[in-house]
């Protein structure tokens, strides 16, 4: 947006304004489990899976763009076993078109998740350049990292989890970052050219042909909890990896949460980011995809989503502001729009790049969207709001509908009622 242009304070003329909705905090009881020892685990799961390292060679530890817990010291703790065993280990980035498809860009990625030298012992190294690798049966070339063809081994560290785009027996974990991931860019775009076909389809025999190439050392699989903590580590050699993931994909999707109302008039989220979930805000958490052709998930059902806000971590990649309804002029001018494009054309799922109405502040946009929730008396509008789909422990709920809540026996009523919007416009601290 140029400095000439501006949204204005103009308020939307409604029976019900934003600063008369009134929220109870509430908080939802998960399953907790958690692994409180986080470096032993690594090392008694290298050990268990039979990971083995031998001196002298080149090990790349490769790590996504996603904001995983305890990432760091599970890093160190890989770095501090591989020298252990006399081979000498670095890191690498393995994303597609994360980071505005730069190298630069990536490795400040990995810096923002704590992914540093200082901090894991281990130089990061990060390059764009793949090499492309035999391909015999699959209907689209086949890509790798060079830096990673180009060392002994390579483990790969990442989260196993219902996926934003698609649901399958393979989603989100090892298999999906070996293709997506390890290849870079030119696999992203070759993989992504084929639409939810790429990925649900032509995902797995690809990554099986990456896991037969005798690079894939191990992946280390994690799932976290509701409280995104991490609950299992597991060191899966590369005869085992498809197997195990699909295992471990059913723990993720039971210990996912899940919004209080199965239907919600209106749903603020104070922030989205590529730190939060590739597409900013979790379609799983939501309940929208958005993408041609992909069936929209069952629950829960919500008329009008407000966002709010941009987070640091996603350098300008607002990536997913599609699946709102409405966006606030805060979040709009932190979109960095050569990053998000450089996502967006490699997803193909334009959809979700499209820029919703513009409110000028938090108050608007509520009040916008209690207009066009087709709720003819805006006071019977749920409202739910979350700070982020990756932290829906704690949340607020509106006083017209805090009851149909309470009758959970997951749900402990917090605070006493405070009002959604603050004197300023905003929303009031969470």
């Amino acid at each position: 947006m140029s400095e000439t242009q501006t949204h204005t304070k103009s308020r939307p003329a409604t029976r019900f304004t934003a600063v008369e909705i009134r929220m109870r905090k509430i908080r939802r009881r998960f399953d907790a489990t958690k692994i409180d020892d986080i470096p032993a685990t690594v090392r008694s799961e290298l050990s268990a899976g039979g990971v083995t390292f031998a001196p002298g060679e080149k090990i790349a530890i490769g790590c996504g763009s996603r904001g995983i817990a305890n990432l760091p010291e599970i890093v160190a703790t890989l770095v501090e076993e591989i020298r252990r065993a006399g081979a000498d280990p670095f890191i690498i980035p393995v994303m597609g078109s994360h980071g505005g498809g730069t190298a630069a860009g990536q490795a400040q990625f990995l810096a923002d998740y704590g992914i540093t030298e200082s901090a894991v012992g281990a130089p990061v190294r990060s390059s764009m350049d793949t090499v492309e690798l035999p391909s015999d049966g699959l209907p689209h070339g086949l890509f790798m990292d060079r830096l990673a063809f180009e060392s002994d081994g390579v483990v790969l560290v990442n989260r196993v989890k219902p996926h934003t785009d698609f649901h399958a027996a393979i989603e989100s974990g090892i298999m999906k970052m070996s293709i997506i991931g390890l290849g870079k860019h030119d696999q992203a775009n070759t993989m992504h050219s084929f639409g939810v076909r790429g990925l649900k389809e032509l995902l797995v025999p690809a990554a099986r042909k990456i896991l037969q190439t005798g690079k894939i050392r191990a992946g280390i699989a994690l799932v976290e909890n509701a409280y995104d903590e991490t609950m299992v580590i597991r060191a899966l050699g590369p005869e085992i990896v498809e197997a195990e993931e699909m295992k471990l994909l059913d723990v993720a999707r039971a210990a996912m949460p899940q919004l209080p109302l199965d239907s919600i008039d209106i749903l603020v989220i104070d922030r989205m980011g590529k730190d939060i979930s590739g597409v900013g805000m979790d379609p799983n958490i939501i309940g929208r995809m958005r993408i041609a052709g992909q069936d929209e998930p069952d629950s829960p059902w919500v008329t009008r989503i407000v966002c709010t806000d941009l987070t640091p971590a996603s350098h300008g990649n607002a990536l997913g502001v599609g699946l709102a309804d409405l966006i606030t002029d805060r979040l709009y001018r932190k979109i960095d729009f050569e990053a998000m494009n450089a996502n967006l054309f490699t997803s193909t799922f334009l959809e979700r790049g499209k820029i919703p109405p513009v409110a000028s502040d938090a108050e608007q946009a509520v009040a916008y969207a209690l207009r066009t929730c087709a709720k003819p008396d805006p006071r019977a509008a749920s409202v739910v709001r979350v700070r982020d789909t990756l932290h829906i422990g704690d949340l607020w709920v509106s006083e017209n509908a805090i009851d149909e809540v309470m009758k959970r026996d997951d749900v402990e009523l917090l605070d006493r009622s405070e009002p959604l919007i603050g004197s300023d416009g905003e929303l009031t601290p969470f």
